[in-house]
């Protein structure tokens, strides 16, 4: 659908690049996993450069790796697809591993680091180049970290 007053972008721009179909159905696969009200653990996350928001619901095992995620996002379709692949690939994974993804994932955002070895993780390749989309990208990692954190001991 077409804005009034605007021409239609060409076929090759870096928006369309960016917002392709495959990162625009990996956003829309994130309402497969909801924020539920019987996910113990909560994380949030606000990125600082575009303010977009995601919580994270979480449940872990007796091992203390993930077991059910679920996830409430305020963000744009990247920060949306990003926090898809989070989901969707966060079972089975400990705060060791969570940590160790984040701080490549940040990296090779910045263009420092070879990818994670993230599944699917090849999908936000095109959101390097745009570094306002940078925080949102690591908003899900950023809120299972808020959740996984060691909670004070109630007095």
């Amino acid at each position: 659908m077409r804005r009034a007053g605007r021409p239609p972008l060409p076929p090759e721009t870096p928006r369309s690049v960016l917002y392709s179909p495959e990162i625009l159905a990996a956003a829309v696969a994130l309402a497969d996993h909801p924020l539920r009200d019987d996910l113990p653990m909560r994380g949030e996350a606000r990125s600082r450069s575009c303010g977009s928001t995601l919580t994270l619901g979480l449940a872990t095992d007796r091992e203390g790796r993930i077991a059910t995620t679920g996830c409430q996002a305020k963000a744009c379709a990247v920060g949306q697809a990003a926090a898809s692949l989070f989901v969707r690939h966060a079972n089975g994974r400990c705060i060791d591993d969570i940590v160790r993804h984040r701080d490549r994932l940040a990296a090779w955002l910045a263009g420092e680091h070879p990818p994670p070895d993230w599944p699917e993780i090849d999908l936000l390749a095109p959101a390097r180049a745009y570094p306002a989309r940078h925080g949102a990208i690591l908003l899900a990692w950023d809120a299972a970290l808020a959740a996984l954190a060691p909670q004070p001991a109630l007095r």
